[in-house]
């Protein structure tokens, strides 16, 4: 990843983690828009670290009110019926679910949830959720009335993010109004309780960067430290914003997004599993004439037909041809498989999709499964 795709996509996270539209829906969408590669799960992890240092700081005299009083709280009996030690337990107990089921669905996370046409429905289901439940709820709630099977609902309706598309701060909202709490209130505890699952999660992830992602560390860090500083700002205006206004204007947002990538997948214009846009999406066409081809020359001699003088070539591949003749991209010979210069992913020609390799097996991916594969033995057995 060069250094102004990270300073984009850091602009991207900071300015989507805390409106409830999806930050790494918009990380996924975003690239795949510009033809850039899919950032992966981890850079989006790690980034968020950037944004959540913002809510660190925005709500400084808050948190340390919480940890310092929940803490004294556990030798200091007259102090666990105070607000701010409570809310140390609410957080910690809403924080479980989005724990549990984070670790549970780690490879689906990483492969099958980023699919940009699942992006796209949750974006769109998820907001029309946000809007009714702005528009017909009954906020009359504040932080005070939190309690522990409330803060166990938001703590649910958090592990909704755990898919791209549906925003963590969208989700957790949306579970506070149901619950009657106003808008202001129901993001400040949103933000409070998305702290500890995403330094978690950006701090687990810590150990991908630079592995087999297309982030190394440097366009990491520059994305993340561009995260919090654009982040930040959005905080302060956010809790203003929603003071006065409805959550209306993202619900028309996320709609109308979500029916463009759905509109641009539908005519082959963005790969829905890939990270570029156009003919990328012609060439499984071409690969399919090209083993029909090699098919009618592999009958020839049963026919009885003695083979063409240029046939041998064309069912096996000169081992001097060391550039595919779809993509132009240079043949790896580890793999056998294309790899793209600019960003080192390669390109299964049977599906056309660019894939990740895998460092410990040295195979393709499926960006559906996640586990690796080898493309030489499945076309072997057709």
């Amino acid at each position: 990843m060069s250094i102004i795709e990270a300073l984009f996509l850091g602009l991207i996270q900071g300015l989507t983690e805390f409106l409830p539209i999806s930050s790494s829906g918009h990380l996924r969408v975003v690239s795949a828009f510009l033809g850039w590669p899919d950032p992966g799960a981890a850079f989006t992890a790690v980034s968020q670290i950037g944004t959540e240092l913002a809510v660190l700081i925005y709500f400084r005299k808050r948190i340390w009110a919480i940890l310092s009083t929940w803490s004294r709280s556990l030798v200091n009996s007259e102090l666990r019926s105070d607000m701010n030690a409570r809310m140390g337990w609410y957080v910690i107990i809403g924080t479980i679910p989005i724990g549990v089921l984070g670790l549970a669905l780690e490879e689906q996370i990483d492969s099958l949830f980023r699919d940009l046409r699942l992006i796209a429905l949750t974006l769109i289901v998820f907001g029309v959720f946000l809007g009714l439940a702005d528009r017909y709820t009954r906020k009359h709630r504040t932080l005070v009335d939190l309690t522990v099977s409330r803060g166990l609902v938001y703590g649910l309706f958090q592990t909704l993010a755990l898919i791209p598309g549906v925003s963590r701060s969208g989700a957790t909202v949306t579970g506070g109004m149901l619950l009657g709490f106003k808008r202001a209130d129901a993001a400040e505890y949103a933000f409070l309780l998305a702290m500890p699952a995403v330094f978690a999660s950006g701090l687990y992830k810590l150990t991908d960067i630079g592995a087999n992602e297309y982030a190394g560390w440097t366009a990491t860090i520059v994305g993340t430290v561009v995260a919090f500083v654009v982040g930040y700002a959005v905080i302060a205006w956010l809790m203003r914003f929603i003071s006065t206004h409805s959550f209306m204007p993202f619900v028309y947002y996320r709609c109308a997004l979500g029916v463009l990538i759905l509109a641009l997948v539908s005519f082959n214009l963005l790969d829905p599993t890939g990270g570029s846009v156009g003919d990328e999406t012609q060439p499984p066409a071409s690969q399919e004439q090209s083993r029909d081809q090699e098919a009618e020359d592999d009958t020839g001699p049963e026919n009885g037909q003695s083979p063409q003088p240029s046939s041998s070539p064309t069912a096996e591949p000169s081992p001097s041809a060391s550039t595919d003749p779809v993509t132009g991209w240079p043949i790896d010979p580890e793999t056998g498989l294309a790899e793209d210069p600019e960003t080192g992913q390669h390109r299964d020609p049977d599906t056309g999709e660019n894939v990740r390799i895998d460092p410990e097996t040295g195979l393709p991916i499926d960006p559906y499964t996640g586990q690796p594969y080898d493309p030489q033995a499945d076309t072997a057995t057709e």
